[in-house]
């Protein structure tokens, strides 16, 4: 089995987006653990929306493409759209940033709302 550890983020429809991530990550991957829910302001983004971020792990027999695969067809059924980038509208937007204890995005797990959500799942013994 893979560790997988992601982050979750919408600055459009938050609520609904997230709920539609979790419900769907949980179809998907048995057993998930999701972080609390962190309201963070837009970073590298001109459209001052606040984001709604989270965390999540959850262990998989997939390989991390197939992983990679499952998480945009997830953003596809949320409404995200390629032309939704130039409006800097995100409506979900789901990052793997580790797999099988491999970084994948560095600069992501320097975040501070990443770091705290870590903190959270070393609490809970994730």
């Amino acid at each position: 089995m893979h560790k997988c550890l992601i982050c979750i983020g919408s600055n459009h429809n938050r609520k609904e987006n997230l709920l539609l991530a979790q419900r769907k990550l949980t179809d998907l991957f048995p057993g998930i653990h999701f972080t609390s829910e962190q309201e963070t302001d837009p970073l590298f983004v001109k459209n001052p929306a606040k984001f709604s971020n989270q965390l999540a792990v959850f262990f998989v027999d997939k390989a991390e493409k197939e992983v990679r695969r499952s998480l945009k067809a997830i953003e596809a059924a949320a409404g995200r759209q390629p032309a939704d980038k130039q409006q800097e509208k995100i409506s979900l937007d789901i990052d793997l940033l580790t797999y099988d204890g491999r970084i994948l995005k560095p600069d992501d797990l320097t975040r501070a709302y990443v770091v705290k959500g870590l903190e959270e799942l070393k609490e809970k013994q994730l």
